[in-house]
């Protein structure tokens, strides 16, 4: 349950904060043709990635694409197959996973139960050497940049989930990782928390200018979050870019398919050229001929136009309404239109799609 402990208790001032003041610009990472196999299964094919330093990357995949594994690959958990993995220019492929200077957070908060929460944070520190003082001294200054410096001195028993991994999240960064990585760290937390949460490392991040690489198989959170975004499918990147590039200029169905809401269409395809329910529309890339399916997003099809189609669900979602129509062919169309604009059940309207590129995938 969301709590109002939940809630960081604000940020400290950047000359009273270790941490902030001493803030970099972070880290490039960089795989080269990275392959992993477990026994004769291949789960990683090639994987070319460039991270710049001080940039949020998040790996968007379904469960069993590869992007815990690249992770791992990256943090030295797991060792590559083939390939290189390179922080700041040096290759780490034979370095420990204690010697690559990386923080993580995963979706198990792991803390020591008999420890309090300031103990739990300086442990990184205690097992490098750093005398008491000055590792509780740097932990206090995680902890408030967390928001949790008034919990210091509780046991996490004592904490709500949220309060916990904010805990997991200051053990990660008190050591002033070159990397932060996170892997589904928000999955186990109710919505409110997550959303928070998830805002939260964010600003953190930029305050920091820490590399950060996020796994994560929420597309919302990705979107919410990323510098660039790497969409992986079956082992392999499918796409990478901007949040506002892999929604508007999906560049694989795989990506149309995972990144947002699509009604998936009948269409045949000439040249460049899809007509998709009597409409002609331009094809992203290049384009399988004849018979296929188009991605056409819900804020892309409107109320008017040529196409006949009988409502089937209508949702409220504030200042619009997400609609799903049935037109006469039997193809299903999402549109989005002002909330104002009340459709009910079974009720005859016309649509018509906006004149813009889609992506087209052959026909199954």
């Amino acid at each position: 349950m969301t709590t109002l402990d939940d809630a960081p208790r604000g940020l400290p001032r950047t000359r009273d904060n270790a941490l902030l003041a001493e803030a970099g610009t972070g880290t490039r990472v960089e795989f080269r043709h990275v392959v992993k196999d477990f026994g004769a299964t291949r789960v990683l094919h090639g994987i070319d990635l460039d991270i710049q330093p001080g940039e949020f990357v998040s790996l968007l995949g379904p469960s069993g694409c590869g992007k815990t594994t690249a992770l791992r690959v990256l943090a030295g958990l797991e060792q590559a197959s083939g390939g290189s993995v390179l922080l700041g220019g040096q290759d780490v492929s034979g370095i420990p996973t204690n010697k690559r200077d990386i923080g993580m957070v995963f979706q198990a908060y792991s803390l020591f139960p008999h420890l309090r929460v300031v103990d739990n944070t300086a442990f990184g520190l205690r097992r490098r050497g750093v005398g008491r003082a000055a590792a509780t001294k740097r932990a206090g200054d995680a902890l408030d940049l967390v928001g949790l410096g008034h919990l210091a001195d509780r046991f996490p028993h004592q904490l709500s989930g949220g309060q916990q991994q904010r805990v997991a999240l200051a053990r990660a960064l008190v050591t002033e990782p070159r990397v932060l990585l996170l892997d589904e760290p928000l999955s186990a937390l109710d919505a409110k928390v997550r959303v928070q949460l998830r805002d939260e490392i964010r600003r953190i991040q930029l305050r920091l200018g820490t590399t950060t690489v996020f796994v994560t198989h929420d597309q919302e959170e990705a979107l919410a979050v990323s510098d660039r975004i790497a969409v992986m499918n079956a082992g392999r990147i499918e796409q990478i870019g901007s949040p506002e590039q892999l929604y508007l200029e999906p560049a694989t169905p795989a990506v149309a398919a995972f990144v947002g809401l699509s009604s998936v269409v009948p269409a045949s395809v000439a040249g460049s050229i899809a007509t998709v329910l009597g409409i002609e529309l331009p094809v992203v890339g290049e384009a399988p001929q004849g018979e296929g399916e188009a991605f056409i997003r819900p804020e892309n099809v409107r109320l008017g136009g040529p196409i006949e189609a009988v409502v089937q669900e209508s949702t409220f979602l504030g200042s619009l309404r997400r609609t799903l129509v049935r037109t006469a062919t039997g193809a299903q169309l999402w549109l989005q239109h002002s909330a104002s604009e009340r459709l009910a059940f079974d009720e005859r309207v016309s649509v018509r799609i906006d004149p813009v590129p889609v992506v087209v995938r052959p026909l199954r």
